[in-house]
């Protein structure tokens, strides 16, 4: 039983073991992670005993299949794989000072960003400086955040959710794009112009989680209409575009996704309260790489380019330019 708070700090815990229960946990075995971290079987079990017997608690729970992490397990892995983000990041940044030329930086992106932005983003930034290494992992904004506050994400780039109640964020805006109603070229549906019209056709929604998903229920809630009931929901902009073109599924997909495809077509059914903000998703108190920094300064410059391709709303097309 544990009775007073562990000194960690003392001297006992090691990197090594770090590493060694991350691995662990990765890889669902003991002999797995002997085998990839080039250890024989009996060194491994004999650091994770090491590292149980420092924290007073049993880590993984061993089955006839591998190992899964206890409770315990799971709060410690959190935290080792946090300290060897931040031990990796303090190395980038290092290397990054010394010559400004390498380094590694990791981007969260979910669908607003994706096709465009952060495509144009990544090409300026590797042919200004081939030595940094992108890393690219696409999800929802809920499955990013967490990789983003442990430190194994820079950023998140995409439609900015509302922070209240995360605290430790902080966003940059970049531009406001409307979300179109989208279909296939020659789509059956390519002449309505009302919602209801639309209603006989599948579609395709954003996963509940979404903010995206929460503005179409409302779309749909202020017209009186029920979401769609053939439907399919998915954020992966690979697996929508694949069911829109085989298929007579209509989709909420950004403008500048739609523009750029010229085997989607916009139908002619407005969403003018669905435009999304899209901007870069920071931690707070963690100061950018050097890396990350100069991914940060090409997609403001990008965003900026973009914005003379985005289509306008009616009241900025009111406004008077004088």
């Amino acid at each position: 039983m544990i009775s007073r708070p562990l000194d960690l700090l003392s001297g006992r815990l090691k990197l090594r073991h770090l590493v060694l229960v991350t691995t662990i946990a990765e890889h669902g075995s003991v002999l797995r992670a002997a085998e990839h971290l080039h250890l024989a079987q009996p060194a491994v079990t004999r650091g994770l005993r090491e590292v149980e017997q420092i924290l007073g608690v049993e880590l993984f729970r061993r089955g006839p299949r591998g190992v899964t992490p206890t409770l315990f397990g799971e709060a410690f892995i959190d935290h080792a794989r946090a300290v060897q983000a931040e031990l990796r990041r303090a190395g980038d940044r290092i290397a990054g000072l010394a010559d400004g030329e390498t380094g590694t930086v990791t981007v969260g992106t979910l669908l607003a960003a994706t096709n465009v932005l952060l495509p144009r983003s990544i090409a300026a930034l590797k042919a200004e400086r081939p030595g940094i290494t992108v890393i690219v992992r696409e999800g929802t904004f809920d499955s990013l955040v967490p990789r983003l506050i442990d430190g194994g994400t820079d950023l998140i780039l995409g439609r900015l959710n509302p922070i209240e109640g995360r605290p430790g964020l902080h966003q940059i805006p970049l531009y406001n794009e409307p979300t179109l109603l989208v279909a296939r070229a020659g789509h059956p549906a390519g002449h309505a112009r009302t919602l209801p019209e639309l209603l006989g056709y599948p579609w395709i929604l954003p996963l509940d989680q979404t903010a995206l998903k929460h503005e179409l229920e409302q779309v749909f809630q202020r017209e009186g209409l029920p979401l769609p009931e053939n439907r399919v929901e998915c954020t992966s902009i690979l697996t929508i575009r694949s069911l829109l073109l085989a298929t007579d599924m209509i989709a909420a997909l950004p403008a500048l996704l739609v523009r750029t495809d010229d085997q989607l077509a916009e139908l002619p059914v407005p969403l003018a309260s669905v435009r999304r903000s899209v901007g870069v998703t920071l931690p707070e108190a963690r100061p950018l790489t050097p890396a990350a920094k100069a991914m940060l300064d090409h997609l403001r410059r990008q965003a900026e380019a973009l914005q003379h391709e985005l289509p306008m709303t009616e009241d900025e097309a009111a406004r008077p330019t004088g």
